[in-house]
């Protein structure tokens, strides 16, 4: 059974599988931004042709859709314009981030996510203030931009296996990846333009289990 994260910033469900949730903090130089990185649901060739390149399977790739669609839509319906709550779910695990008025509405969120079908874990990362901004937000589309861009500069690993969310400056890192690939995903990002902390939230597999994942001719269900 994985160990569930531990910061004071997050809470999280227990998890199920071999893979173990991380959720770990870097440090970065920075400066005040916010954002919102709202689901966008893949359709057609673009969708298969991405979850052929990606580690989740085609069940779990279609679920965090889903997820994220019903998270989204249930918060909306109770909270409506008063919470700016973004929905981000990765084999399953759902991300929270973005702005609640209050500590109760905060609380609620994760009871929320509980109750949607198929979730394994929450890791919770809204903080309570007013919303952002609109500009605040397109920055931060833009540094998560940045980031994927800086990713592919870098080829040191496939930028697939790397989902980056941005919110207020602080880049999250979600995939199912090795220690080397996640270590090198949180450096380009904590060197990156306007970052102010890097969180990781990784599912980590051996070499060898990564070489499985990506062989194209492996069965995948």
């Amino acid at each position: 059974m994985p160990n569930a994260p531990h910061t004071a910033s997050c809470s999280a469900q227990p998890l199920q599988g071999r893979r173990r949730l991380v959720l770990g903090l870097l440090a970065a130089g920075s400066l005040p931004l916010l954002q919102g990185c709202f689901p966008v649901v893949a359709t057609g060739v673009g969708a298969g042709a991405a979850m052929i390149s990606d580690r989740r399977t085609s069940g779990a790739y279609v679920e965090d859709e889903g997820i994220e669609w019903k998270v989204a839509s249930r918060i909306r319906e109770r909270f409506g314009d008063s919470a700016h709550i973004n929905v981000t779910s990765y084999n399953r695990n759902v991300l929270l981030t973005g702005e609640a008025p209050n500590e109760t509405v905060r609380g609620e969120l994760e009871r929320i996510v509980a109750g949607v079908e198929h979730v394994r874990g929450v890791i919770n990362e809204v903080v309570v203030g007013p919303n952002s901004s609109l500009t605040a937000r397109g920055n931060d589309a833009l540094i998560t931009s940045n980031v994927k861009a800086r990713f592919v500069d870098a080829q040191r690993f496939s930028p697939h296996n790397v989902k980056v969310v941005t919110e207020a400056n602080v880049v999250f890192l979600l995939g199912i990846v090795t220690r080397a690939e996640a270590d090198a995903a949180a450096e380009v990002a904590r060197t990156s333009k306007a970052v102010r902390k890097v969180v990781r939230v990784f599912e980590y597999i051996s070499d060898e289990e990564a070489r499985r994942l990506d062989n194209p001719t492996g069965a995948r269900k």
